[in-house]
């Protein structure tokens, strides 16, 4: 297990406080607010704390409201909306310096037998392993901040190999639509639940950049303010994490300083594990 993912477990296994109480840390890195990878993950983890363990997650709503600061802890306040024959519902809190950042809703199941079908993997993929990494894409890129580059160069849990290399080469306008290798960084135990928590995390991965592929832009701009502002997510099939995960993604619409973007994530043999949609807040500053 390498050093980075080893330290996103730790980070992901909350310390209790009270009864509905727990708490959690961010890693202490240079960047300058709580990626919302973790906020998702860590409310989902709170949540699991308080339900039975054969219900599983099959679906999360969560909203950003303020930026998180990584030099503090954050409390996860877990709300028991609901505990019904099949179906338990809860709602959490995050919070920091007395104020909510984030609130999330899940919804858990127990396992059941039914109708199935998917949508296939996109066609003509090619493999990750011909791929450059996120991170050699970022060091040669252009209007990519110095504290970006350091960011990325450390030791991370998880490796992205894109598929579409246009943006990072140019500032045309592109279609609004992405593929992107993932995979962690190491194994991954044996247990479903952490498996979802983990898959939590990494959704909110690349998924805010694809609506400014349409108008020649990045994230990275000066000029534009960039965050998360939404984040939908829906579990389809366990998986075990243990290979490399192909994030189809689109965005169907840009709008009122909103970029929207839908994600879905496949297995190398092609099931559908998940879907995800986010809206994010992309404003030209002035």
């Amino acid at each position: 297990m390498t050093a980075a993912i080893d330290e996103l477990l730790r980070i992901l296994d909350l310390e209790k406080l009270e009864h509905n109480l727990y708490r959690g840390r961010s890693p202490q890195v240079e960047w300058q607010r709580v990626f919302g990878g973790q906020t998702i993950a860590q409310a989902l983890v709170a949540a699991q704390r308080t339900v039975e363990p054969d219900r599983f997650v099959h679906s999360l709503h969560g909203y950003f409201m303020r930026p998180g600061d990584i030099k503090v802890p954050i409390i996860y306040e877990v709300d028991r909306i609901r505990d019904g024959g099949s179906f338990t519902t809860r709602r959490v809190l995050a919070i920091q310096h007395g104020q909510a950042i984030f609130s999330l809703e899940a919804s858990f199941q127990v396992d059941e037998k039914g109708l199935e079908h998917q949508f296939a993997l996109p066609d003509d993929v090619p493999p990750p392993e011909g791929l450059k990494t996120q991170r050699q894409l970022l060091e040669t890129a252009d209007r990519v901040p110095e504290a970006v580059r350091r960011f990325w160069a450390r030791e991370r849990p998880l490796e992205l190999r894109p598929v579409n290399l246009q943006h990072y080469e140019s500032r045309d306008k592109l279609p609004p639509r992405q593929n992107v290798w993932i995979r962690l960084a190491g194994p991954v135990p044996d247990d479903r639940a952490l498996q979802s928590v983990l898959l939590a995390y990494l959704s909110d991965m690349t998924l805010l950049d694809t609506s400014t592929f349409a108008h020649g832009r990045g994230l990275f701009d000066p000029d534009i303010q960039a965050a998360s502002l939404d984040h939908s997510m829906w579990f389809h099939r366990p998986h075990s994490l243990d290979g490399w995960l192909l994030y189809a993604q689109d965005s169907p619409s840009s709008s009122g300083s909103r970029g929207f973007s839908r994600g879905t994530l496949y297995a190398r043999d092609g099931t559908l594990i998940a879907s995800m949609a986010q809206e994010g807040l992309i404003r030209l500053k002035r």
